[in-house]
């Protein structure tokens, strides 16, 4: 068994989200009490499934993003204490039909919803935690927030389309690779940040800031997370390390080291992740091949070239704490361990 490399220190890395827990710490209780209020039902199982996946330890960082962006433009109200939890809703369907379509079986360290109640209860919860979160939005009363989130709703759905595509296909290119991450996970965490300008009020180059600080953020985010199947720790992640190998996945590592390699370690990945057949061995290999071609270290330079975006589109905004709330948020995502 190979060795297993840590990519950062998670004491320093959980330092740099504090500012941002701390900022948002009142305003997240509220959103907590809403996302235990909005997922009850007279169904009981729609709110035992959903109790299991909101309670399982996600650290919330899209809904933080959209406390925290609403304070950076001055808004006012409980309007983004609503969107937040829409938010967090769009987000936790996702997760929810993510898990059925990759057919996961550890989600942030418990066993998915799918194994414990079934595939079709898991995708019909997801759904009905989206009509909650666009009930949400509605109340809210912004069109242009309801603009935003639902075009991400749209946007994701594409991507995880994509992201079918892609599966098992060794010919997927890093531009490629990115549409799918651009529009799975980026998608949101732009949407996110920015209807905090959107229902402040403010201009459409404040709103324009926002989306690509979330958006460069989120690819950062999940070019860390891909680079992390391949080099962290399971008791950390919530999951099997190597569950994109298992999964058939082409994420950034697999991509450079299949495009940097020799015809021999081609025809590994082909066998493995094309054609499905993986052995016992096959994954320390997969780390071993990802590493001789610097695919790791690779990977984790575009995620810090993403965060130096998203830091540069904060720019416009004068300095302080909430400011700098967010930069410690792109700090945690570009380093964090799990």
């Amino acid at each position: 068994m190979g060795i297993v490399v840590k990519l950062s220190d998670s004491r320093d890395t959980n330092a740099s989200l504090a500012p941002l827990f701390a900022l948002v710490e009142e305003d997240m209780a509220r959103v907590n009490q809403f996302i235990l209020d909005k997922a009850r039902s007279n169904v009981d199982l729609i709110p035992e499934l959903a109790r299991h996946l909101i309670d399982s330890g996600g650290k919330r960082l899209r809904p933080m993003l959209t406390i925290a962006a609403s304070k950076l433009c001055g808004y006012e109200g409980d309007g983004h204490q609503w969107l937040a939890t829409a938010v967090e809703f769009m987000h936790t369907a996702t997760l929810l039909h993510d898990d059925v379509v990759d057919e996961s079986s550890l989600r942030r360290g418990k066993t998915t919803a799918r194994l414990l109640w079934g595939n079709e209860a898991s995708v019909l919860v997801g759904d009905y935690l989206l009509g909650q979160a666009f009930k949400m939005m509605v109340e809210v009363g912004s069109l242009g927030a309801l603009r935003i989130l639902s075009d991400a709703a749209a946007v994701i759905a594409e991507g995880e389309v994509m992201q079918l595509i892609t599966a098992n296909n060794t010919d997927t290119t890093e531009d490629d690779y990115l549409a799918v991450i651009e529009a799975k996970t980026a998608a949101l965490f732009a949407a996110a940040a920015e209807v905090g300008a959107v229902i402040a009020d403010r201009p459409k180059s404040e709103a324009a800031a926002l989306r690509s600080f979330g958006r460069n953020l989120g690819v950062a985010f999940q070019l860390v997370d891909d680079a992390l199947d391949y080099s962290g720790e399971q008791s950390e992640l919530g999951k099997s390390v190597g569950d994109d190998f298992r999964d058939g996945k082409i994420t950034l590592p697999v991509v450079l080291s299949y495009r940097r390699g020799s015809a021999e370690d081609r025809r590994f990945w082909e066998r493995t992740l094309k054609q499905g057949e993986i052995g016992d061995d096959d994954l320390q290999t997969a780390i071993d091949l990802i590493a001789k071609h610097n695919a790791l270290a690779d990977t984790m330079e575009r995620a810090r070239h993403y965060g130096a975006i998203a830091r540069d589109a904060l720019a416009i905004f004068p300095d302080g704490d909430v400011k700098s709330a967010l930069l410690g948020a792109i700090e945690f995502s570009v380093n964090r361990p799990y």
